[in-house]
């Protein structure tokens, strides 16, 4: 059926569309249709529906392309960490090589050491080595992923552990001998001053290093000078005259004023006495070198011991010798026969000490340094 006019338009909506109102356009005028509020209602829900999923929609496909450069990301990161610790496990063990180098010259160092020093390590540094070493945390994470590296860092620790524990023993040793040498009331100052001393000394170069460029760790460094200090100073205490240098009863002179047996006039004695049988055995009081054999006036046959630091040993009145001049001795190394050779009234042994050509009284030397030696020990 046509619809011929606005009018009839109108009227078939209106029937269609009873509460609504709609706009239609007729020959140049705006006519209404009704729409009912319910319908408006509707539609704009329906706009809002529309509107959000749509946002909705976006949403999600923003917060996945975020979620996809988060995950690259973090991806990106591990693959770095992963690429730095290869590579720092590479390096490491690439230079396993020069590590065990080193480990290998620090454990030459230390048994260099002990060699010369101490002989037989002492039983209290080998227990405690191993206990107070640890692995650097740095190397224990390495070390899982190339155990051996591990491994190289505990010896490292242990070495390191042990030196310091010889370093305290040395240091313990040369406080020990330092007071003894003061009980005896000597100095231990001018051994350790002769011990630094550059004078008469040389030999071929054998450098000591524990690293691969010639250095020296500081606390090898520290051990070698504890273990010099400690032996100077033992050096020093030994060389102390300490043992009887004839094995007789008594002494029938003792050292300061007595009475001249050839004039009776007073007279000062720089020694002691020993009386004896003829061709008694004469013993080095102390180790040292022999710096003189031969007469000299008033001694008869004379030999004479050098101890170091100014320290002299001298045996008169002999009648046969037993060393050369240039001779190392030890403390009761047989050196001489008793005698009286030189001013002398009888068979004895005339026995002087004598610091900086200066006599002192032996008996204190002779009574007192066995005891402090063994203290010290």
């Amino acid at each position: 059926m046509l619809i011929t006019s606005a009018g009839a338009l109108k009227k078939r909506l209106k029937a269609a569309f009873p509460d609504r109102e709609l706009i239609v356009r007729s020959q140049g005028q705006v006519r209404f249709i009704r729409i009912s509020s319910g319908m408006q209602k509707a539609g704009a829900a329906l706009m809002a529906s529309l509107v959000g999923a749509s946002c909705l929609s976006m949403g999600a496909l923003a917060l996945s392309e975020f979620s996809t450069r988060s995950e690259q990301a973090a991806l990106a990161s591990r693959e770095a960490q992963v690429a730095s610790a290869a590579s720092k496990v590479a390096r490491y063990r690439e230079d396993l090589n020069g590590t065990v180098a080193d480990l290998a010259r620090r454990q030459q160092f230390i048994e260099k050491m002990i060699d010369a020093h101490i002989g037989e390590l002492p039983e209290e540094a080998q227990a405690g080595a191993a206990a107070t070493g640890k692995a650097p945390e740095a190397a224990d994470k390495i070390s899982a992923a190339l155990p051996a590296a591990g491994k190289l860092a505990q010896i490292k620790a242990e070495q390191v552990a042990l030196v310091e524990r010889l370093t305290r023993y040395a240091d313990h040793r040369a406080s020990l001998a330092s007071d003894a040498i003061r009980k005896l009331g000597l100095n231990p100052a001018p051994m350790m001053a002769r011990a630094r001393s550059k004078v008469a000394e040389g030999g071929p170069l054998e450098s000591l290093a524990t690293g691969a460029d010639g250095s020296l760790d500081p606390r090898f460094r520290r051990l070698g000078l504890s273990l010099a200090r400690m032996d100077a100073l033992e050096s020093g205490l030994a060389s102390i005259p300490q043992v009887q240098p004839a094995h007789v009863a008594y002494v029938s002179s003792s050292y300061g004023y007595r009475s001249d047996p050839f004039t009776g006039g007073a007279a000062f004695h720089a020694g002691l006495d020993f009386p004896g049988p003829m061709g008694s055995p004469i013993y080095a009081a102390a180790k040292g070198k022999v710096s003189f054999v031969g007469q000299r006036q008033g001694y008869g046959n004379c030999i004479e011991i050098s101890h170091g630091n100014g320290l002299m040993t001298r045996y008169g009145h002999l009648s046969a010798f037993g060393v050369r001049v240039g001779q190392d001795v030890d403390g009761g190394t047989r050196i001489a026969a008793m005698g009286s050779t030189g001013r002398s009234t009888g068979s004895h042994l005339h026995f002087e000490v004598r610091v900086n050509n200066r006599p002192m009284n032996p008996r204190p030397f002779l009574e007192a340094a066995r005891n402090v030696q063994q203290e010290a020990r």
